[in-house]
């Protein structure tokens, strides 16, 4: 798909069909405002080692059935789907991707793919409980953040991002559900990911949390734009050798979580009633993937 934007997905909830392929809708939509889409959907934790080696030597290498036998079967595999967002065309498709973990050949093999922009989901995973499959995820974070691809790490990808950078993760003994205002400090309010006005008092950016892992320690490659009342280290900025900001972030919340889908989740079983009760309240997600995708563009441009 020549002159499209194209994204690499880290697409770690790919068997909660709302909060997996409907959250990236909702990613995808606003980058989808100007342009077509090409999304490169990546599930290194259902993925072989052997298609990571293709991928490492091809480039983009197409997936079949074959390549992912840990697939969840709580959502059907495809191979590829398209849609209209916006009156242009989307296409999803299912990729491999390395699993070495290897930074150099990491970066070539995102030289090869030539994203515009790589997001990792939230996952029921967590880095606490490290899986093989994460090194892959974390090599990936690192090196397009490094190599100054638009990049958006959400709930276990903020984690994931930032240990990859070198920060603490630690399990806490209870999750947190809900929907809290994000606490931006004089670097954050400044800061191009939250440029819309939010819901909150005094504008502050009010967002939707699930999680049980939390990053305890800023990387010194990053900078810290925001707290929650819950939860010290909820939104960085990845910044180069020289201190500016890199276009790449890390956030505890979810964005992607529009309501329509927190009540289909519930509907469907995904979320308890004390999940839907916790979510009730309206949350600026959307003013972030904006944000994120007036970022895109302009990388772009």
């Amino acid at each position: 798909m020549s002159g499209v934007t194209r994204v690499i997905l880290i697409d770690l909830l790919v068997e909660r069909s709302e909060f997996g392929h409907g959250g990236n809708q909702e990613v995808i939509q606003p980058i989808a405002k100007r342009c077509a889409v090409e999304v490169l959907l990546v599930t290194p934790q259902m993925q072989t080692e052997e298609a990571g080696l293709r991928a490492q030597e091809a480039g983009l290498v197409r997936i079949s059935e074959n390549d992912v036998p840990d697939w969840d079967y709580e959502y059907p595999f495809w191979e590829e789907c398209s849609m209209e967002m916006h009156g242009n065309e989307v296409v999803f498709k299912r990729i491999a991707m390395p699993l070495h973990g290897n930074d150099e050949l990491t970066e070539e093999w995102i030289r090869t793919i030539g994203p515009d922009a790589v997001v990792c989901s939230g996952s029921r995973r967590n880095v606490t409980m490290w899986e093989d499959w994460m090194s892959g995820g974390a090599s990936l974070m690192r090196c397009s953040s490094r190599m100054g691809v638009p990049t958006l790490g959400i709930c276990f990808g903020h984690q994931l991002l930032c240990h990859s950078l070198g920060a603490s993760v630690e399990r806490a003994g209870t999750m947190s559900s809900g929907v809290w205002e994000l606490a931006l400090n004089s670097h954050g309010s400044s800061d191009e990911l939250f440029a819309s006005s939010g819901s909150g008092e005094g504008g502050a950016p009010v967002a939707l949390y699930s999680h049980q892992d939390h990053v305890t320690t800023v990387p010194e490659s990053c900078l810290l734009l925001g707290s929650a009342e819950h939860n010290r280290v909820t939104a960085v900025r990845v910044m180069d050798e020289e201190g500016l900001g890199l276009p790449a972030w890390g956030v505890q919340f979810h964005p992607e979580a529009a309501k329509a889908r927190v009540e289909r989740a519930f509907d469907w079983g995904h979320i308890s009633e004390e999940e839907m009760v916790a979510f009730q309240r309206e949350h600026d997600g959307a003013g972030v993937l904006n944000s994120f995708a007036s970022v895109i563009h302009a990388n772009i441009d």
